[in-house]
């Protein structure tokens, strides 16, 4: 108290001496020192001061810690003092740190070296340049800058929004004011809405404010009011109408019509004036310049002010300058004062002593007081315990009283006895205080007691394991009965048994019976054997003559080689003749040349820096990898555009070449064919011996007499053809005219190419010689692979970044935002750097963010308070949970783990802190809730950000985490499902890796076990070069991994050489080993056929391949035993082994059809050896895409696919109809189907879907979700909720509720374990199984809290896959606009488009999309659908020239109006979309793709009409075109945006043309007269939503290699699509009876004709399948025969399966996947050869004979196809008629 009361009268004795020692440091002389361009004062002597001040203590001195550094020093870490360094700005800075504390003269930053936002100078120069308010356009009092700097001398301001000008001294504009003018500013002008609408902003003075140029009839200042001559409401209506009043003026409001003359008040001697409109506008004229006149005057008025502050500022030097004399005679009084201010001091630490001795006595005396205070409560509360104890004694003792006298009156009792029966109480009382109290019986009784309550409970134990008992008797009963009928079957099949023994024995006794009896007939066929040979004999020596002949044979044979070989010499001088007719480009080839050199250049560094990353410490390599995309993207572009042209050279005069060629292989194929003539005749003999001994068995020598002379008939005609053929040649060798005829023909057929195409041919030779097409081709092709293989690595880069609180990092997630709507989950590693001054002085610090930019719908991370809080928003409000069990203070100095999830509305944090030494760690969750209705993160794709460690300056978080930034290492783990990495990165502030190197991470130290693991995503691989270097292949050679994944399929170990390879893969969940290390009968399969050991259930399991005595191959999985082969015995041939997958190229390679799958491995790997020695896999060299550790999310299965036929189910103690709330994502294109079921006796709570809605049936109660398009194969979130008063279905945040009519279940817990399904269910039920897929579930539990369902550990799990999900949303659906299309888009452009995007975001129900859902039908036997997915009536063109659909109706008003829409998608730069023309191709319409824009173009008369887009198109997304001819003018309009027009004058009736109509492409020949050849041919894309007219064109009259245009990703090869269609090959391919076919197919039917050959005279060649089986099937013209392979797996599994048909004359060999089968026909000895042409993949039907049941066309890919090992192009084929898609088949 005494304290308290002396401080008034200490403190203004403080404040002086403050104020003294202030004056005495600024008094030695100096004058203050003003700029005339500012508003601050500094004064000379107060740097000098600080100098002084700093200079009396020795730099660098040591000071013990007891004292203070003085004023200007600060103390080190190490204990000394030493100066600040403030740039004379500052006399104080903190110690440790040195920052500098309260910046003077308008300084900022640690070291008070920067001005702050609106102030200009150059501080660290000292006074007086010191910072000063910026000149935009004054100082202080009109300073309109945001900032400000200077540049050569002169100030350059940053305006605020309104200003404008060097100096912010005038206003922007669609303002106006006079920022000179002090106290005035810049307002937004304000024109009422009537200025011009074209303009930006409003028109009006820039310093009046009065607006210019009013529009729509309006006048006034602010164009408020209608204009003379007008009336109506200029404001709001904006509806100025002229006045009808004949000329004379109207009321501006209402319109009536006024006088001629304005009447004047009576009593005047004005004349009346009649006043015209002049007169008006001459008014308004001469008031608006009055305003001006003022406005100008107050500008004017405002100029001096200037020269009033430059004289006010000199009167104020003047001031100071006397107030510093006035000062200086003060000093002489200083030392009074400081001997007054000492000894005020001395009696101020008297008093101080004082009271603190005052204060520890009150101290004291207040603790007793409180002493005494507790024992006077403990005092008072034993009295009230007494007084309470008395009165209960008191009341005992009234109420002994009152019995004592009511016995006494029921008794009957005198006075006397009462009191005899009173003294016999007294003395019974007496007796009993006397004895001992009873101990020893109430611990008896309490025994008792005890045994009795044990009894009970063992009693009511017996008793529930006897109910449980007797609930078990049934089930008994039961399945003794199950037993006894087994039994029973046992039994009688026992006896079936013993039957068919007896049986055999009869059998057998009868075939020994018949073995006699054919022994006996083989001794016959001996016999007759020997006769055969005698006569064969003699056919020998009748044979001789032909013989002789056939040597003649060979002689022309010889001569035959000899023409061809001349034949082929004048085809390459030809070939050199046509060559000399090219010039050479030396500029385009020089340019390609370089453009390929610099990518070769460019993907060599690339690929440095991919190989060069290491994930262990080498970060800044990654980075400069995933950054090299940008530095070579132009490079890309700028080779795309030089190779193009030399590409077409290349393709247009090649098809020329193989023009040329045809013609020579035509006669080249005739000598061909007389040569195999005369070959066959040679060996017919030799067959004749060989293969029909039996049937010449049968014959006599008579016969064998008859067959040689009608050889020797066929043979003379033979021989004179040949003779006279060879005649022939000889005339034509030496007949040099002809030659040169033939040598000049072709001259003028290239003549004719060189015509049309100069410029093309004049650069073939250069492009084939050096080919840099395909340079570029194949270097852009590696580049793009390089990046996308660096983007992998990137994100897998397990090392962390170093932040210093003003860092950050944008990251690039590679997850689609729509998978975190309903979940994300995120894990990071977390250090700090608790040693950081910074982190002290400021310890709540931002971690991450992760949402939109506009702050709404976010989830994010922060230190706050010392914890650390997890947020999120959903759009409503902020949700923080603080995890406040671990102070962030108590955290240790090393790595730890944080994982955030969310799902729904749900959030869980976790920490984990490992320890360094053994394996326990420290776990810590907490839990919290959305109390809003959204349960949706809705992130938008476009505008999500992805920030760690901070935020960019110019972005604004949200309040919750508008924290300064993280200061320590943070290092990304996962996110969802994926591997991230910092290192992924779109944007890097402040971060630079080589001056602060990443923290150092134990990564065993997060591992349980301990051990080294790797993670695999799918997309990399590790590989070991050289494997022998660590063991040698020996007797026992041997392969140990462990596999942990979740997955159906992926390639485990791959090692190939050539074409021997070896490959362990895993397919559908168990393993597959196929290899061959050139084995004589191909490749050898080991697979768990038994199915022992699934290998996809998430756990670890050890696999061993061991290869025993090279002979010998066994597969041990967990040290059992699953299977073993024998094989030829070789040695394994390799060197190198891939992991987990394998570069494209090694997939892609010869051993693709020998792979299950080309699958990259998704899971975990760890304990690779060979030979017992371990490899690091991430040390290995080429190792690419892999990280460390095996994170846990990765391996959950949150995802599940469900086929129709298939269910999951599991059994927890749930009750879901009292309270429950639960969610789940779903996906699927059926309409209807099953999604969850749940029972309890007869209740049943089910969700599932109907016609397209969400369904929730609780008790019977519906509850069905308004909308009913929820089977769009989108993503949707369900949530549901059981509460007592209401059952609640929400999907997508949209929800639905009714009542709950039964309440008396609510607050009962289950007393058993129930069974809940997913998918569908076993039980019957009205609904059918699920078809698509289910993630993300959950549900609120009994046992545990909310967290994701994981599939895997579900206990049933039927027909159900956990990996991807088939299901793909389909394209955006486009929309056919109708209605008028003429008005063009001008200003309001902008707003049509808002428009547009509103309704096709929203589309109308009333409108029909240009999709349904996808015909999945499916062959039993196949894996894959039968058709595609596909966009329903949408057809891909392309992959022959003349790929097209043709249409034979044309409207009748075709010529007078034609209106054509459609909807097209394409990547292609060239292509023919719709032609259509007259016979002579006078009279045109075409719209076609050239250079990637549209073209539309017609005739009209003798001139071309050709509209062309400015944009391309070529994007790869749908456009919608509509192109019209109308009778004069043309109209193309795209998207609905673009309106393009050109006008004509002609006479519509003179334009007439003729049916078909071509779309996609046109008939060979056609629009070659009108059109650029590059767009004549076909289109490259997807067309659809045909219209003409307004009418849908559907059917076409023929169709031309069209197929549907499906959707997914696609592959190389041909396909055959349902609608059916078949290709021709051309003249050059032919099956003759020598030829050898290989092809590989992939089916998606098990039945289809494959390929077909007939002839005119019936002779025919058939390969098909039927029900999963091959038959090639011939008739040779004596009868038909067969054969036919049936594999042991389904031909229709989904992969490619590769067959081969030999045939040599009438023996066929058939080859599928390596079994073998074959025939051996009767010999036709008139065999010929016939060039016929060769179906594939189906035929005409006229063409099949009745011998053929398989007549359906094939349906699925061919490719590889392959005849005599010439390889076939489709491309190039004769025919491609049908639903035939060449070059592009869609992926499995």
């Amino acid at each position: 108290m005494a304290l308290i009361s002396a401080w008034p009268l200490v403190f203004p004795i403080l404040l002086f001496s403050r104020c003294f020692s202030s004056s005495t440091a600024s008094s030695a002389g100096g004058v203050f020192l003003f700029d005339i361009e500012g508003s601050s004062a500094v004064s000379t002597q107060e740097a000098t001061v600080i100098r002084g001040q700093q200079q009396s203590v020795a730099t660098g001195s040591w000071v013990p810690f007891a004292e203070e550094c003085q004023e200007g020093f600060y103390r080190t870490s190490s204990g000394k003092c030493s100066p600040c360094n403030c740039n004379g700005n500052a006399n104080r800075c903190l110690d440790g740190s040195g920052i500098c504390v309260d910046c003077q003269r308008n300084t900022t930053g640690e070291h008070c070296e920067q001005c702050p936002d609106g102030f200009v100078g150059d501080v660290v120069g000292g006074a007086p340049t010191f910072c000063q308010p910026c000149p935009c356009p004054l100082p202080e009092a009109a300073n309109f800058a945001v900032s400000c700097y200077r540049k050569n001398g002169n100030v350059r301001c940053v305006c605020k929004e309104n200003y404008a000008g060097p100096n912010c001294e005038r206003c922007a504009p669609g303002y106006y004011g006079n920022p000179l003018l002090i106290g005035s500013t810049c307002k937004k002008c304000d024109c009422s809405g009537n200025s011009d609408p074209n303009l930006i902003f409003e028109d009006c003075d820039e310093v009046t404010g009065q607006c210019r140029n009013c529009l729509h009839h309006t006048t006034g200042f602010k164009c408020e009011q209608c204009a003379p001559g007008y009336y109506g409401d200029a404001i709001f209506a904006k509806n100025c109408t002229a006045c009808n009043c004949g000329g004379r003026m109207c009321d501006s409001r209402t319109g009536e019509c006024l006088a001629d003359s304005p009447l004047v008040s009576t009593g005047t001697d004005c004349p009346t004036i009649s006043c015209d409109k002049c007169i008006w506008d001459l008014t308004d004229d001469i008031r608006l310049a009055v305003l001006a006149i003022d406005e100008s005057k107050s500008t004017l008025l405002s100029i001096s002010t200037g020269v009033a502050a430059q004289k006010r500022l000199h009167d104020l030097n003047l001031t100071t300058t006397h107030l510093q004399a006035a000062m200086s005679k003060k000093k002489d009084h200083s030392t009074l004062w400081t001997i007054q201010v000492d000894d005020a001091v001395d009696d101020m630490n008297d008093l101080l002593r004082e009271a603190e001795n005052l204060d520890d006595q009150g101290n004291q005396a207040s603790s007793k007081g409180l002493l005494v205070q507790k024992e006077t409560m403990e005092t008072n509360n034993r009295a009230t315990q007494l007084v309470q104890k008395l009165s209960n004694m008191r009341d005992n003792i009234q109420e002994i009283s009152s019995k004592m006298k009511y016995y006494a009156i029921q008794q009957e009792l005198s006075p006397e006895e009462i009191a005899q029966k009173l003294s016999v109480a007294e003395e019974m009382l007496k007796e009993i205080k006397r004895r001992k109290p009873f101990t020893n019986e109430r611990q008896l009784a309490d025994e008792e007691e005890h045994a009795a309550e044990d009894l009970l409970q063992r009693v009511e134990e017996f008793h529930e394991r006897y109910n449980d008992t007797r609930s078990l008797f049934s089930d008994v009963v039961e399945q003794l009965s199950e037993h006894n009928m087994k039994l029973s079957d046992l039994e009688e099949a026992l006896g079936q048994a013993l039957d068919y023994v007896i049986q055999t024995e009869a059998l057998n006794k009868e075939n020994t019976a018949n073995l006699q009896e054919h022994e006996k007939q083989h001794e016959k066929l001996k016999e007759q054997a020997d006769e055969v040979n005698s006569i064969v004999l003699s056919a020998t020596a009748i044979l001789a003559e032909p013989q002789k002949i056939s040597s003649e044979l060979s002689e022309v044979i010889k001569n035959v080689s000899g023409f061809y070989a001349e034949i082929d010499g004048a085809k390459k001088e030809l070939q050199e003749k046509i060559a000399n007719l090219s010039l050479f480009d030396d500029e385009l080839e020089e340019k390609a040349m370089q453009h390929a050199h610099n990518l070769r250049r460019l993907a060599d560094e690339l690929d440095r820096n991919l190989h060069g990353v290491d994930t262990n410490g080498l970060v800044q390599r990654a980075i400069n990898a995933s950054n090299v995309y940008e530095n070579i993207a132009g490079y890309i572009e700028e080779a795309n555009k030089a190779a193009l042209l030399a590409l077409n050279t290349t393709n247009r005069v090649n098809d020329a070449a193989v023009g040329i060629d045809t013609q020579i292989i035509y006669h080249r194929g005739k000598s061909e064919e007389l040569l195999r003539r005369a070959m066959e005749l040679q060996q017919t003999a030799a067959y004749m011996e060989a293969r029909e001994r039996l049937e010449q068995a049968k014959q006599k020598t008579a016969e064998a007499v008859s067959t040689t002379v009608t050889v020797t008939q066929a043979t003379t005609p033979m021989d004179e053809n040949v003779r006279l053929w060879s005649q022939n040649l000889q005339d034509f060798q030496h007949d040099s005219a002809a030659y040169d005829s033939a040598v000049h023909s072709a001259g003028d057929a290239v003549k004719k190419l060189t015509e049309v195409f100069p410029q093309l041919l004049d650069k073939l030779r250069k492009v084939e010689q050096k080919a840099p097409a395909n340079n570029i081709s194949s270097s852009i092709q590696r580049i793009r692979d390089l990046i996308a293989q660096t983007r992998s690595v990137a994100s897998k880069v397990q090392v962390s970044m170093m932040f210093g609180g003003e860092s950050a990092v944008e990251v690039n997630p590679k997850i689609n935002v729509e998978e975190l709507k309903s979940f994300t989950s995120m894990s990071l590693y977390i250090k700090l750097q608790k040693d950081n001054p910074q982190l002290a002085a400021s310890p709540d610090r931002f971690i991450l963010y992760l949402g939109n930019k506009n702050v709404k719908n976010y989830m994010g991370l922060a230190i706050k308070n010392d914890n650390l809080v997890y947020t999120y928003n959903l759009g409503d409000q902020d949700v923080e949970i603080p995890l406040d069990s671990k102070p962030v203070s108590t955290w240790p100095s090393y790595f730890s783990i944080i994982k955030i999830e969310r799902i729904g509305r749900h959030g869980k944090m976790f920490l984990t802190i490992p320890s360094l030494s053994s394996t326990s760690e420290e776990k810590f969750i907490k839990t919290g809730e959305s109390l809003g209705p959204s349960s949706l993160l809705n992130l938008e794709p476009e505008n999500t950000v992805f920030y760690i460690g901070g935020a960019p300056p110019d972005f604004k978080l949200p309040p919750s985490l508008d924290l300064p930034g993280f200061i320590g290492c943070l290092e990304l783990a996962t996110l969802n499902d994926d591997v991230i990495s910092l290192y992924n990165f779109k944007h890097a502030y402040n971060i630079d890796t080589t001056t602060s190197p990443p923290c150092a991470r134990n990564k065993l130290a997060f591992t349980q076990s301990r051990a080294v693991s790797y993670f695999f995503d799918g997309s990399g691989y590790a590989v070991a070069r050289n494997i022998e270097r660590r063991g040698r292949f020996s007797q026992v050679t041997r392969f140990d991994i462990e596999v942990r994944t979740p997955s159906d399929n992926g390639l485990i170990l791959l090692m190939v050489n050539g074409s021997m390879f070896f490959s362990l893969e895993m397919h559908n969940g168990f393993l597959y080993l196929r290899y061959d290390f050139g084995f004589s009968t191909g490749p050898a399969l080991l697979e768990d056929s038994m199915k022992k050991a699934q290998i996809n259930d998430a756990k670890f399991h050890e696999i061993s391949i061991i290869y025993h005595n090279s002979k010998k191959m066994i597969l041990v999985v967990d040290r059992r035993h699953i299977k073993s082969i024998d094989n030829e015995r070789t040695a394994m041939p390799f060197t190198d082994i891939y992991i987990g997958g394998a570069p494209a190229e090694v997939l892609q390679s010869s051993i693709s059809s020998h792979l299950a799958g080309i699958i990259g491995f998704k899971g975990c790997m760890k304990g690779f050896q060979f030979q017992k020695k371990d490899f690091n896999l991430l040390e290995e060299p080429g190792t690419l895409g892999i990280s460390y550790g095996c994170p846990e999310d990765s391996l959950i299965s949150r995802k599940a696919y469900f086929n129709g036929e298939s269910f999951i189910a599991s059994s927890q103690k749930v009750s879901l109809l009292s309270e429950f709330e639960g969610g789940f994502n779903f996906r699927t294109l059926q309409p209807n189907g099953l999604l969850f079921y749940y029972s309890e006796g007869s209740d049943v709570l089910s969700i599932s879907m109907d016609r397209g809605a969400v369904v929730l049936n609780a008790s019977g109660i519906k509850i069905q979700s308004p909308d009913r398009n929820y089977n769009d194969g989108k993503t949707h979130f369900i949530v549901t909720s059981v509460t007592p008063e209401r059952y609640e279905l929400s999907v997508d945040d949209k929800k639905q509720s009714k009542k709950n009519p039964v309440k008396d279940r609510a607050g009962k817990s289950p007393d058993s374990i129930k069974k809940f399904y997913f998918g569908g269910s076993p039980l019957k039920t009205q609904q059918a199984n699920f078809t698509g897929c289910i993630s993300n579930a959950y549900f609120t539990r009994l046992d545990r809290e909310v967290e994701v369902e994981d599939f895997q550990r579900y206990s049933e799990k039927v027909q159900t896959s956990f990996y991807g999900c088939p299901v793909e949303s389909p394209p955006v659906a486009l929309l056919h606009k109708k209605g008028r299309n003429s008005s063009k888009a001008k200003g309001n452009r902008n707003k049509k488009v808002g428009r547009d995007k509103d309704k096709a975001s929203q589309p109308s129900t009333g409108l029909k999309k240009l999709y349904q859902e996808v015909n999945m039908q499916k062959d039993p036997q196949c894996h894959l659908p039968m058709n595609p997915k596909a966009t329903e009536h949408a057809y891909q063109f392309g992959g022959t020239a003349n790929s097209r659909q043709e249409f034979d109706h044309l409207p009748k008003d075709f010529s007078e109006r034609a209106q054509f829409s459609i909807s097209l998608k394409t990547h292609s730069s060239h292509g023919m979309i719709f032609y259509v023309s007259d016979q002579k191709e006078t009279n045109f319409m075409t719209l076609f793709v050239a250079h990637g824009r549209l073209i539309f173009m017609f005739n009209a008369g003798h001139q071309k009409i050709r509209i062309k887009s400015q944009e391309k198109y070529n994007d790869g997304l749908w456009h919608n075109v509509i192109f019209i001819r109308g009778k004069n003018i043309g109209r193309l309009i795209i998207d609905g945006l673009r309106v393009l027009e050109e006008t004509f004058n002609v006479n519509a009736n003179t334009w007439q043309v003729t049916e078909p109509l071509y779309i996609g492409g046109v008939a060979p020949g056609k629009a070659v007269k009108n059109i650029q050849i590059n767009s004549v041919y076909s289109f490259s894309g997807c067309l659809s939503n045909l219209q003409l007219n307004g009418r849908s064109i559907t059917s076409a009259s023929q169709t031309f290699s069209v197929t549907p245009c499906f959707e997914g990703p696609s592959e190389a090869g041909t396909y055959f699509s349902s609608e059916g269609g078949y290709v021709v090959l051309d003249e050059s391919f032919s099956l003759g009876l020598k030829f050898e076919v290989v092809f590989e197919i992939r089916p998606r039917s098990s039945s289809g004709i494959l390929l077909h050959g007939h002839s005119v005279n019936g002779e025919y060649l058939n390969m098909h399948m039927r029900n999963g089986q091959v038959t090639v099937k011939l008739n040779n013209g004596i009868r038909d025969f067969s054969t036919s392979v049936t594999l042991k797996q389904s031909l229709c599994d989904g992969r490619w399966h590769r067959i081969a048909v030999i045939r040599d004359a009438n023996v066929v060999q058939l080859d599928v996947d390596s079994e073998v089968n074959h025939v051996v026909g009767p010999l036709n000895p008139k065999a010929t050869d016939h060039r016929e042409p060769v179906f594939i993949g189906g035929v005409p039907e006229s063409l099949l004979t009745s011998s053929l049941t398989t007549r359906n066309s094939f349906i699925g890919c061919i490719r590889n196809f392959m005849i005599d090992e010439k390889t076939v192009s489709f491309s190039k084929a004769a025919l491609v008629s049908g639903a035939v898609s060449i070059n592009t088949c869609p992926a499995a």
